[in-house]
Formats: structure tokens, sequence, C-alpha cells
């Protein structure tokens, strides 16, 4: 079994994944993880991210087992993934290790932005989180605060807005496997709902479609 999530940053998506893979007991993959660690090595060894070459290289020898989720949850490797994400051959690098987890024996559950249209579009289950960018950027500001990155501002709020909103820009127009939904995916607004209500309805659409 195969569950595809997809959708746009802190939409809560990742969440919801890691929710449902445990319900079901699969493996899951936060596939955005794999641009951030490639985002973070070029940062780290002083690289620009607007290299595609260099990128590209990091990206094919990259090992799931070197990322290290916690340093990767910052905003800056945020903003590191979404710019090497654009990059074809990144995204032709990481494909098949993505595709690999997806259909290890068993299944699994995969989020980011391509899973159902272009890493698993034969998932049994698709959905599609969003949630309206002003909610989306109070999410990401709170997470964000608690970790003391940014200040507790009406500015540092404006300016993560302004961050989520250059993210789906890029994320929507780039030309290599843009953020979409997939014409079988059911698309979950969390704008008003809580993390249970959301897991409720996510976890009622995936059993739809295995019914």
């Amino acid at each position: 079994m195969i569950i595809a999530i997809d959708g746009p940053a802190a939409s809560g998506k990742g969440t919801l994944a890691r929710r449902i893979a445990a319900h079901y007991g699969l493996p899951h993959l936060d596939t955005g993880l794999l641009y951030r660690g490639v985002g973070q090595i070029m940062r780290d060894r002083g690289f620009p991210l607007d290299n595609v070459e260099i990128a590209q290289v990091i990206a094919e020898h990259l090992d799931l087992a070197d990322l290290d989720a916690e340093r990767l949850r910052t905003r800056e490797a945020g903003e590191a993934a979404s710019v090497v994400a654009a990059h074809g051959p990144v995204r032709r690098a990481l494909l098949a290790l993505q595709h690999s987890f997806a259909t290890q024996a068993g299944g699994a559950v995969l989020d980011g932005r391509d899973i159902g249209t272009v890493i698993a579009p034969q998932a049994e289950a698709k959905l599609f989180v969003t949630a309206s960018p002003e909610e989306r950027a109070r999410r990401r500001f709170r997470e964000l605060v608690g970790r003391g990155e940014c200040a507790d501002t009406a500015e540092a709020l404006a300016a993560v807005l302004a961050d989520i909103a250059r993210r789906d820009a890029r994320d929507s127009g780039r030309a290599d496997a843009p953020l979409a939904v997939a014409a079988d995916a059911v698309t979950l607004d969390t704008t008003h709902l809580d993390i249970e209500a959301a897991y409720a309805a996510a976890l009622a659409a995936v059993e739809a479609r295995r019914r």
C-alpha cells in the first residue's frame, strides 16, 4: 500500500503523513528532507544554491542515513530546499531513491510536492493537503518562535508570510515536477481544522480509497 501526501509548505502534510504511517505500520519518508539535505550541504560547503552541476552531484551521492532531520527543520534549510528543488537535474537525481522507498515490500507513506503526480502515480491513496497562505504562515511562525529562530513580532510574521508566498510561487512555477493536485487525489483543506480533526479527515479519505 502506497500513500502519497502532497501539499505546499506548512500545510500540515508532514504531521499527517507521520501519523498515518504509524497507524498502518508503514515506513514514512518526508521527501522534503532530501532537498533540505542537498541545500544544507551546499550551504555548509559555501556553494551557491543556483549551481546546478554541484547540486546534482550532491543529490546523486545523498544518503538517507546521513540526514539530520532536526537540523534540517530550520527556516534557512527550507528556503535552500525550495531553491535546489527547482533544479531539474537534482529532482531527477533523487527520483530513483524516492521511487525505491515507495515501492518497497509492504508499501510506504511519502509526503512532498510531487508524490502523487511523479514519484508514485500508482499510489493506492493520494491526499493533497492545503491551507490558506495566512494560516500556513501563522503555523510556521509559531514553530519558528517556539524554536527561538525568530522574534514574536508582527514584522517577523509578515516576513514568514512573504517566505511562504515565494516558496509557493517557486514550487508551483518550476518546469520540472511542479506542485500540483493529482487528478485522483482527495483535497483536504486544513485552514480551519486542528490536528485531530485533520487527521480524522485524512484517515477517513485513505480508508475510503482502500475500500
